[in-house]
This record gives structure tokens, C-alpha cells and sequence, in this order.
């Protein structure tokens, strides 16, 4: 049975796509060398449309309306040019609230379609763009040490790491923030409270990297501009120790934290880089690989949840679990020294 790999590399080669939702206009060339928040490429994405009742906002009928209209479809607009009127002793108008163009004209209202903004799509990782894709993006190669997690909350920055938290299962709190952290990307460990989210924003950091987070936080971390990536899951569950001690030794070095949402069908999942050297050629990570043993394997469900062992045994054919499911299984041995039996589905391989 196949298993996807979760990257905790101390040196790789790291290889991304970064690609617009919608074609767009790419602003790099191929050779540059970026960071991690120079934006690659922009879009315009779906207009939004205003609507303006003239007839109900001036008191007319739809005939008069009409008549004291001052642009036709196909006309542009700008942000509180007057759309129709004056009319009335008090010499009453109607306003554009946006910049725009006007698509419909008539019947007592005006439809204009806005200027969205352009979306930016930001690197990710710093590095050196080595393929351009005309009008979506680029792939941006770069050196260093790979730690993937398993949510992010969708945002994109570069900073130094600083860690507030001496052990795996420790908590973060609001406390061990304060205004010396500015720019840093913090390493933490379970976040339970709001205020650390909160501070995180006012201070502000350019990152969290949680080992987990209370569920109910989620819709608060998705409103945030900090990026949040969370390696383990929701719950409190303790970072495992191959990423603490990788990124707690790389403290006071650059990272990048891209916290995108983990996607299977463009294999994209939320990450942390950390550009380091490499002397000599550093290989490209395996991304699925067999079971087997020997390798080191995370459980990725309740009760062992995020805990790490070593696979020792695969199990022939089908084995019936506890629950009478019957599946793939191997034995993993914890570093407790206990042994137990999981289904394949339940592990994922580390490497």
C-alpha cells in the first residue's frame, strides 16, 4: 500500500509551483532570485456589481428616473461621480460608491460592474524561479529544510524564527508575547486561547507555527493576516519531537511560513522552509512511498493520535481490528517500547 510522506527534512531541495486561480499576468523572469512575500503574478478575479436604485433613492418614477440619469451602458465611472440627478429643491444625487463601469442603464436603475482588486499570488519560498507558466505563475526553486504540517490558515510571509517554548507539549500563551517579537515568526506549541491570536495580530508576528489549536479558533486564525500553520491538528496534541528539534535548533534564522490549505489534487499542503545552503547536489524529497519496515510513521488518528513510532512489521492479507473492520495493518513500536496495531489507512510515512 502506497502512503504519502510528510517532510520533517534538515536539508532538500525544494521544488514549488506557484499558480494563479485565473490566467493573469506573471511579474518575474526566469533566473530571478525572490523572497518569500514578493508577489510572482496577479489576476483580476470576478468583478462584484452594484446596484442603484435611482427611482426608490430620489423619489421618482421609473420614467422620471430614467431621464435624470447622466451615464449610459458601456460608460465608465468613478468612485462619487454623480450617476443621476440633481433633482428637487434640496437638489438630490445619486452617487457612485465605486469605481467602475456601467452595464445596465434603464428602468429605474444602474448597474455598474467594479475595479476588483487584482489578486496577488505571493512565492511562498524564497528562492530562484526556474520555469515560467505564461500567464499563471512560476516554479521557484530553493535549498533548505522542509517541515510540512497539516492546516494552515491560507496566508504567506518570511521572518525570523523565535521560540517561546521549551518542550514539545508545552502551551503558548498570550504572556510569552510581547513587543520584541515584532516581525518574528513565532514557534509554539498548543494554543488554546484567543488572546494569543489576538497579540499575535497587534504585535504584529509574521507567523505562527503551532503544534495544535483549539478547533473553536479556526474561523478566528482564517480572518488573520499572521500566517498559522499547525503541524499536528486540532486538539491538544504535542508537536512531534523530529519537528520541534528541527526547528527549535534553527532558531534566529529566516523562515518561510505558507500556510495555503493542504489540497490533494494540486498537492499542495501548509509548510515551513527555512533556507539554508547546500554543499553539493541535495536530492528532490520522495512524495509516496510503499510501506515497510523500519521507517518512522506518524498515527494520524484518535487514540495515538500525532504520536510517532517505528513501523516493524507489516501484517499478511487482512487483519480484523478491534472495531471489526478488516484492513491493511502493520505493528508500530513507540518509543515507550509499546507495540500496537494500526491500519495502514492510519499511518502516513515520515521522512
Amino acid at each position: 500500500m502506497l502512503s504519502p510522506i510528510t517532510h520533517f527534512l534538515p536539508i532538500t531541495t525544494i521544488r514549488r509551483e506557484r499558480l494563479l486561480p485565473v490566467p493573469g499576468r506573471v511579474l518575474v523572469r526566469k533566473g530571478q532570485k525572490i523572497s518569500a512575500s514578493d508577489v510572482i503574478a496577479e489576476a483580476r478575479l470576478a468583478p462584484e456589481h452594484i446596484v442603484l436604485d435611482i427611482a426608490r433613492g430620489l423619489g421618482l418614477s421609473i420614467q422620471k428616473a430614467d431621464a435624470t440619469m447622466q451615464f449610459q451602458a458601456g460608460d465608465e465611472v468613478s468612485e462619487g461621480d454623480v450617476v443621476a440627478g440633481p433633482v428637487g429643491i434640496g437638489r438630490r444625487v445619486i452617487r457612485a460608491s465605486r469605481s467602475g463601469k456601467v452595464v445596465v442603464a434603464g428602468g429605474g436603475q444602474v448597474l455598474i460592474e467594479t475595479e476588483s482588486q487584482p489578486y496577488e499570488l505571493k512565492a511562498g519560498i524564497p528562492g530562484l524561479v526556474t520555469e515560467l507558466f505564461t500567464d499563471r505563475g512560476a516554479e521557484i526553486e530553493t535549498t533548505g529544510a522542509l517541515i510540512q504540517a497539516v492546516w494552515g490558515n491560507g496566508k504567506v510571509d518570511f521572518g525570523l524564527l523565535s521560540v517561546v517554548v521549551s518542550a514539545p507539549d508545552d502551551a503558548i500563551t498570550a504572556d510569552l508575547l510581547d513587543v520584541s517579537h515584532r516581525g518574528a515568526v513565532i514557534l509554539g506549541g498548543y494554543c488554546g486561547s484567543a488572546d494569543v491570536l489576538n497579540v499575535a495580530a497587534e504585535i504584529p508576528l509574521r507567523g505562527l507555527i503551532l503544534s495544535s489549536m483549539d478547533s473553536t479558533l479556526a474561523p478566528l486564525a482564517m480572518k488573520m493576516n499572521v500566517p498559522i500553520v499547525i503541524l499536528e491538528g486540532f486538539g491538544q496534541i504535542p508537536m512531534n519531537a523530529t519537528a520541534f528539534k528541527l526547528l527549535s535548533t534553527n532558531e534566529r534564522r529566516e523562515v518561510a511560513v505558507n500556510a495555503e490549505g493542504k489540497n490533494a489534487l494540486s498537492a499542495t499542503r501548509p509548510e515551513v522552509v527555512i533556507p539554508l545552503p547546500a554543499s553539493g547536489q541535495v536530492s528532490l524529497p520522495v512524495e509516496i512511498d510503499d510501506f515497510s519496515p523500519g521507517q518512522q510513521v506518524r498515527v494520524i488518528s484518535a487514540p495515538k493520535q500525532a504520536q510517532t513510532g517505528t513501523l516493524v512489521a507489516l501484517r499478511p492479507g487482512l487483519t480484523v481490528l478491534p472495531s471489526g473492520v478488516r484492513a491493511q495493518a502493520a505493528d508500530v513500536r513507540f518509543e515507550s517500547g509499546e507495540t500496537a496495531i494500526f491500519p495502514l489507512a492510519n499511518l502516513e510515512v515520515l521522512a
